[in-house]
C-alpha cells in the first residue's frame, strides 16, 4: 500500500483547477475514489491514470493539412 490518498483540495491544486472539477469527476464516477468515513480520497495512482487517459498527443504535420479542433 504505497499509494498516497489525496483530498479533493489537493487534487484540485495538482490539476490547477477549482475543487468543483474533482468533485464533478467523483460524482460522475469518472475517477477512482475511496470513502474514508465521511471523507473522499483519490489514490495518487488513479489521478495519474486519469491524466494519462486524457492526455492528447500532438499530431505531426507530416505534409498533412491540420484541421481546426474546436
Amino acid at each position: 500500500m504505497n499509494d498516497r490518498y489525496l483530498s479533493v483540495p489537493e487534487v484540485a491544486e495538482l490539476l490547477g483547477t477549482t475543487e468543483r472539477f474533482p468533485r464533478q469527476l467523483i460524482a460522475e464516477r469518472r475517477i477512482t475514489f475511496v470513502h474514508v468515513g465521511r471523507h473522499v480520497r483519490i489514490p495518487e495512482s488513479a489521478l495519474r491514470a486519469f491524466i494519462e487517459a486524457n492526455t492528447v498527443q500532438p499530431v505531426s504535420a507530416g505534409g498533412r493539412r491540420l484541421e481546426a479542433v474546436a
